[in-house]
C-alpha cells in the first residue's frame, strides 16, 4: 500500500493508482476541503448502510476523507465495486490499514460487515486533525493504543507487528497529553498521527483481541463511539490477559513509560472524560447479552486467553 504525507501528494497518489474520478466519501464538514481532485460524485451520509446506492455512484476508485466511519464505508464500497480505496484519515482510528470493515446505519447501529477492501493508499495530513474535538481525539487515540497492546499478544503476533506496536504506543503515550493540552500544536498532532500510523501497521500485521471484541459489541449494540469503548475496555482486557501474556503486557508498559500499564491507560482515557460504561447509558441489566455477543467475535477468538461469557460479563461489570 502507498503511504504518503501531505495532502498535496493526493493527486499524484491517485495517479499512481490510475484513479482519475473517485467517489468521495466524506461527511459534510470535509466537503469544502481543498483536495486537488475532482470526484466523480460525493457521498455524505456517513455512516451509511446503503452500500448498493453508493456503489452505483462509484467511479474508478473511492476516496475517504474522515475517521473510521468514513473509511469503513469506503472499504465496503471498494469491496462491492472492486475498486481501490484511498484514505485520508482525520482521526487516529487506524481503519485505513485493514481490509475489514463494519457497516453501521446513520444512527451508528451495527448492520453487518465484511472483508475484501482493495487498499490502495493512505495520505496523512496532520493539519486536518487540528480541529478534532477532545473526546474524538482521545477516543480514537485510545483505539490506536488498543491496536498496539493487542498486537503484542494476539494469535497473529509477530516481530514486525511488535516493532510497530511498541513505536506506536510510545508516541501515543508521549504526545496524546500534549495534544489535549495544546490541541492546535501541529508538531504534537503530527507525532500523535505518526503513532496512530504505527498502530495501524501493527493492526494490519496482526489481529484484534478481546478488548476490541467487547468494544465492538458495545458500540454496535448501542451506537456508541468505538474509540470511547476501547478506552474503557482495554484496561479490563489487559488485566485479564496479564496472567497468560505477562511479557507482552510488560513490554507495552515499557513503551508507555509506565510500571502499571493498566493505570496509565486509564489516565489517558480520563483525558477524554471516559471512566465508566454507565456514563454512556449502557444498561447494567443487558451486560450478559453484550458478553454473549462478544464471545463469538474474531477478537475474542484470537485472544491469548479464551474468555467464557460469564468471564466477559465480569469484565464488563468491572467497568460499568
Amino acid at each position: 500500500m502507498i503511504v504518503s504525507w501531505g495532502l498535496a501528494e493526493l493527486p499524484s497518489v491517485l495517479g499512481d493508482l490510475a484513479v482519475a474520478r473517485p467517489l468521495l466519501v466524506a461527511s459534510g464538514r470535509w466537503l469544502n476541503t481543498e483536495l486537488g481532485v475532482e470526484p466523480a460524485a460525493r457521498w455524505t451520509e456517513v455512516p451509511s448502510d446503503r452500500i448498493a446506492d453508493a456503489v452505483a455512484q462509484a467511479g474508478d476508485g473511492v476516496l475517504a476523507v474522515g475517521g473510521g466511519s468514513a473509511i469503513d464505508l469506503a472499504k465496503a464500497i471498494s469491496t462491492e465495486a472492486g475498486i481501490p480505496v484511498v484514505s485520508v484519515p482525520t482521526t487516529y482510528a487506524g481503519a485505513e490499514w485493514t481490509p475489514y470493515f463494519g457497516v453501521r446505519d446513520p444512527d451508528r447501529k451495527m448492520k453487518g460487515g465484511g472483508a475484501g477492501a482493495h487498499l490502495g493508499a493512505v495520505v496523512y495530513e496532520p493539519e486536518l486533525t487540528l480541529s478534532l474535538p477532545r473526546a474524538e481525539t482521545v477516543g480514537t487515540a485510545l483505539n490506536a493504543l488498543a491496536h498496539c497492546a493487542e498486537a503484542l499478544y494476539v494469535g497473529g503476533q509477530n516481530a514486525d507487528a511488535d516493532e510497530h506496536a511498541l513505536a506506536g504506543a510510545g508516541l501515543i503515550g508521549a504526545w496524546l497529553p500534549r495534544v489535549v493540552t495544546a490541541p492546535r500544536d501541529l508538531e504534537a498532532r503530527t507525532k500523535l498521527l505518526e503513532g496512530a500510523m504505527h498502530s495501524g501497521m501493527a493492526l494490519g500485521g496482526s489481529m484484534l483481541g478481546l478488548g476490541h471484541a467487547m468494544a465492538q459489541a458495545l458500540g454496535g449494540r448501542y451506537g456508541l463511539p468505538h474509540g470511547a469503548m476501547n478506552a474503557l475496555c482495554l484496561p479490563a482486557a489487559l488485566r485479564f490477559n496479564a496472567e497468560v501474556a505477562p511479557d507482552a503486557v510488560r513490554r507495552f508498559g515499557e513503551a508507555l513509560g509506565a510500571e502499571d500499564p493498566v493505570a496509565r491507560v486509564q489516565e489517558l482515557a480520563r483525558l477524554g472524560g471516559f471512566e465508566r460504561l454507565r456514563d454512556f447509558g449502557v444498561p447494567e441489566g443487558e451486560l450478559a447479552e453484550v458478553a454473549d455477543a462478544t464471545v463469538d467475535r474474531a477478537g475474542a477468538k484470537a485472544n491469548p486467553r479464551r474468555a467464557a461469557p460469564a468471564e466477559i460479563e465480569t469484565l464488563l461489570r468491572s467497568i460499568w
